[in-house]
């Protein structure tokens, strides 16, 4: 008999409003763009805080947003957050399972907060530690321009942090640290989780609980010391504490300081952690597994699916928004798959090729959050993708 798993995730759970169709190199947000690193300008595919965003411009957000996004008035809201879209995708492909989801996280008493209320009571993942405080709802404006990077699509994000100031280790209560696989997602939006995430990773080791961690840009770090290397956790024994990283190209080389996505790679593993991927958009994705968690893989890249870049060539009314909260939502359904059927020792490229197909049938919608119409509608417009990239990566 198939056992059942607990996966609880804690972290950045917030509201995007996404304007799709913004050009990063039109005169509506030229004067906008960064000058250095950390100056609170925008730059495509980073992050950078409300507050330092309004100290760059000289301007209040919602006159600066207007006039970018002069073309697009009305954002598209959706469910966003590297934490709770990974859970949401995960609890989406595994609808037919006995897999549970618990979200350990917080939101405001006001309409954003109604609004994100409602949108997740739509979904399978459990809300009874989604935590009610007075204030703001945490909300990302996200500024998608789908011809950047030859076609391909980026965002530039400007955070509010709102009530997730906070939270902290004290609102993870013992339930959290009972599941089998806990995944810290999107710390850097969440103070109080990211300082003391070495601390909460031990505590999970030690209560047997699988580590996963997946990653945001830290714009908090990135204005301390521009340029220079982020910390996960107080020290580098943190890394020693992670099942397994989820991090993109440029997360990556700012967590390691180095320069080039292999060199980031190689001092990722050096540090302790077990497993890591790495993803890269349309480029390969990093993977590798020193064989304790999953069976030993040696650092490879492995490509994008083929058959979703022929399918996304003509595509328009997608974006790329919440592709890597998907990917992990994908890896973490792989996991639970491998472990409720009995599998002792998963398989981390099925895991990469379930968040591979899962990244890229993002660019299907706009927003990281796909609602769906019936359980099961996802799961089957995703599986041919995963069949057909299995064979492609066989070949």
């Amino acid at each position: 008999m198939k056992r059942s798993i607990h996966i609880a995730g804690a972290g950045c759970c917030l509201v995007d409003q996404i304007y799709p169709g913004v050009s990063f190199s039109g005169e509506g947000i030229r004067r906008y763009m960064s000058k250095a690193r950390g100056d609170g300008g925008l730059r495509p595919g980073a992050l950078v805080f409300s507050e330092q965003f309004e100290s760059f411009s000289g301007i209040d957000l919602d006159t600066a947003v207007a006039e970018i996004t002069a073309d697009h008035p009305e954002p598209i809201l959706n469910v966003g957050g590297p934490s709770i879209v990974a859970l949401i995708h995960a609890g989406q492909l595994l609808h037919d399972t006995t897999a549970t989801i618990h979200f350990h996280g917080v939101r405001g008493d006001d309409w954003p907060g109604r609004y994100l209320q409602q949108q997740l009571e739509k979904t399978a993942v459990r809300l009874d530690h989604l935590n009610i405080l007075p204030g703001a709802t945490p909300s990302t404006i996200v500024l998608s321009d789908p011809r950047f990077n030859r076609g391909h699509g980026e965002r530039a994000f400007i955070n509010h942090i709102g009530v997730a100031w906070q939270m902290g280790p004290d609102d993870l209560d013992n339930s959290f640290f009972e599941a089998d696989v806990v995944v810290f997602g999107g710390t850097a939006l969440v103070p109080g989780l990211h300082d003391h995430l070495k601390e909460l990773l031990e505590r999970s080791r030690n209560s047997g609980c699988i580590t996963v961690v997946n990653t945001v840009y830290d714009f908090r770090n990135e204005m301390r010391d521009p340029g220079g290397k982020w910390p996960l956790g107080k020290d580098e024994e943190t890394y020693q504490l992670v099942d397994l990283l989820i991090t993109d190209q440029e997360e990556a080389l700012r967590l390691s300081g180095q320069a080039e996505v292999g060199a980031a790679a190689r001092y990722i593993a050096r540090q302790g952690v077990s497993s890591l991927l790495i993803t890269r958009g349309t480029d390969s994705t990093m993977a590798y597994s020193d064989g304790r968690l999953f069976g030993p893989l040696p650092l490879n890249a492995y490509p994008v699916s083929r058959n979703l870049v022929n399918d996304l060539k003509d595509f328009r009314g997608g974006d790329t928004t919440g592709c890597g909260d998907n990917f992990a939502g994908g890896v973490l359904a792989s996991i639970a798959w491998q472990m409720t059927g009995g599998i002792s020792q998963p398989d981390l490229l099925e895991c990469l090729a379930w968040g591979t197909v899962s990244g890229g049938h993002c660019c299907f919608h706009v927003g990281g959050t796909f609602v769906e119409t019936r359980p099961g509608e996802k799961l089957g417009r995703i599986r041919p993708y995963f069949e057909a990239y299995m064979k492609q990566i066989d070949a």
